[in-house]
């Protein structure tokens, strides 16, 4: 029996057996800095910052936090949107000798006192935004935080004045002390740039970058991802574009990058992909599609990579015809499903196919991916990307793999599988099989040309916009409601975010009832933005199973019904 059929249904040129040499991750501006040093690396609010600028800024960076006491085993937090001082950032922690630790905005106040605590960060980069810098602010002197370097989006625009007293008319910036807690960013990087080099000496067991994670009980886990997991899943990514003729051109490629780079996907396939392409990488710190329709027609961008909502606001923007969207050569879509529909008319509109893939935090988030050409599946995630092995975990027995076309337990094991969690040598056990490959938790079969094909998870966890969110986490912080008395949390279908939690309650007896608002507003210190409540439903009873607990099988049965019938 093939026990690795999906090599045959690979496009011509594309490597399963891809030999990977894992190198220092900031060998990929290293390497680009060497080979394009006039190249714009990065452009942001009017400004490019080249290859040889964006290399020497990230010495500079480096040489500054070292001086901060930076090295090996010491952890920097990046609590950073998509402007260039998250790509300087990165690479001068990583040259320091530390390891990035990323930090969401999404996340509510005590997951961030959490990851902290857990990750044992001193020192964090962040930028005055209103939106940001208030935020963890709140955690000095209330958690073991003790520095903040605070940056501004005008420092790194074209027009840093205008730009500085645009956001400050729009209320969009913080004040920021002067004390011995804060320094500039400014002030980090002004300096030669001649620090202190500490080799790596194996890059698959050094950590680079500490990326947190949900579990459906709990606070997130750090998922240790090291120096050659990420650049693994960066070459993973280049091979799959490995075609004849090559597909994407180094030093000669367009890059639009949206998505926040505290995401594993955003900065694996925008951030380092688009770098150690040499590409030039046009920075948006939110996706508006009519911003992004004009950058990509303006400026003939090659390359576009995010989420399914995204490719859905595009293509159904009023002022989409009048865009010429077929400079576009490589979109890859990931952190939710792609309807099948949606991926049928992004081609129709440019030419283009939209390329699929699955990933987990754990993964780097590299995993599957589906062929620019060749054979497409309707419906599935795509092949296992070049030297990624998957297979399925039986669901009775985890002693055995089943054969080809049945369900199990979808298992990984590739160079771009996270080392393990942080400080949870227990969890990282639970996480792998017998033989060594990672449990993802979701149910999927492979059919007889390689594809997977996923059915259902053995977690309890829903996809929003790419995010994971865990409905025990919700219903926790709903039970902290003094009216509540049963709740239930589960998925449904919504068309622009993928999934969307919504709750199924029950009152206390002589507690008064609520609407959807008045629940959001009790959430909001208790969830992040990407886990709050969008539907709500009171009932008298909800449904049990013959043992007493909540069904939320039979409340999944009913949304499906009334789909049926509207």
């Amino acid at each position: 029996m093939d026990d690795k059929p999906w090599i045959k249904s690979y496009p011509a040129g594309v490597r399963w057996d891809l030999s990977i040499e894992p190198m220092p991750v900031p060998q990929i501006i290293e390497d680009a800095a060497a080979a394009w040093p006039d190249n714009p690396a990065l452009r942001f609010m009017g400004r490019r910052i080249s290859y040889r600028e964006l290399d020497a800024l990230s010495n500079r960076a480096a040489k500054g936090l070292q001086q901060l006491g930076v090295g090996p085993g010491v952890h920097v937090g990046l609590f950073l949107p998509n402007t260039p001082h998250y790509a300087i950032a990165f690479f001068g922690v990583l040259k320091a000798g530390g390891t990035v630790v990323n930090y969401s905005p999404l996340d509510a106040a005590k997951v961030l006192e959490h990851k902290i605590e857990d990750s044992l960060t001193d020192v964090l980069i962040t930028l005055d935004l209103a939106a940001l810098y208030p935020q963890m602010a709140g955690m000095l002197g209330k958690t073991r935080l003790k520095k903040l370097v605070v940056g501004s989006m005008a420092e790194m625009s074209g027009a840093p004045d205008q730009v500085a007293a645009q956001l400050k008319a729009g209320k969009q910036t913080a004040d920021v002390p002067q004390d011995e807690h804060h320094l500039g960013f400014a002030a980090l990087i002004e300096n030669d740039g001649q620090y202190t080099r500490h080799p790596v000496a194996d890059p698959r067991e050094t950590v680079a970058v500490l990326q947190y994670t949900g579990g459906t009980t709990g606070m997130p886990k750090g998922a240790m991802l090291t120096h050659a997991n990420l650049w693994s899943a960066v070459a993973q990514c280049l091979e799959t574009c490995n075609l004849t003729p090559p597909v994407l051109l180094e030093g000669k490629e367009r890059m639009l990058a949206v998505l926040p780079p505290f995401h594993i996907y955003a900065l694996t396939v925008n951030m380092l992909f688009g770098l150690r392409l040499a590409a030039e990488v046009i920075q948006h710190v939110r996706f508006d599609p009519k911003e992004a329709l004009a950058e990509i027609s303006g400026q003939k961008v090659s390359i576009f990579c995010g989420v399914p909502t995204m490719f859905t606001a595009l293509i159904s923007d009023p002022d989409t015809p009048k865009h010429d969207l077929r400079s576009l050569k490589f979109c890859n879509s990931g952190g939710a499903p792609l309807p099948v529909e949606l991926g049928r008319r992004f081609n129709e509109l440019t030419g283009t196919w939209l390329a699929e893939g699955w990933g987990m935090t754990e993964t780097s988030p590299t995993g599957t991916y589906s062929p620019i050409v060749g054979i497409r599946k309707a419906g599935s995630c795509g092949l296992p990307s070049p030297a990624i092995t998957i297979k399925m975990l039986d669901l009775e027995n985890p002693t055995r793999y089943v054969p080809i076309g049945q369900k199990g337990e979808m298992c990984i094991q590739g160079p771009n599988v996270m080392k393990g969690y942080w400080n949870k040598p227990e969890a990282t056990a639970e996480a792998m099989t017998f033989d060594g490959f990672f449990r993802t938790g979701d149910v999927a079969y492979m059919d007889e040309d390689g594809f997977v094909f996923i059915v259902d998870r053995t977690k309890d966890m829903l996809l929003c916009s790419g995010f994971n969110v865990y409905p025990r986490v919700l219903e926790e912080a709903i039970y902290q409601h003094p009216a509540v008395r049963e709740v239930a949390v589960i998925g449904i279908d919504d068309e622009y975010r993928g999934q969307s939690p919504k709750a199924f309650i029950t009152l206390k007896p002589g507690a008064e009832s609520f609407t959807l608002k008045d629940l959001q507003g009790f959430l909001k210190d208790k969830l992040g933005k990407h886990e709050m409540v969008q539907a709500l439903e009171i009932r008298a009873e909800l449904p049990k199973t013959a043992v007493g607990k909540l069904s939320k099988k039979d409340l999944y049965d009913e949304e499906a019904k009334k789909k049926l019938t509207s």
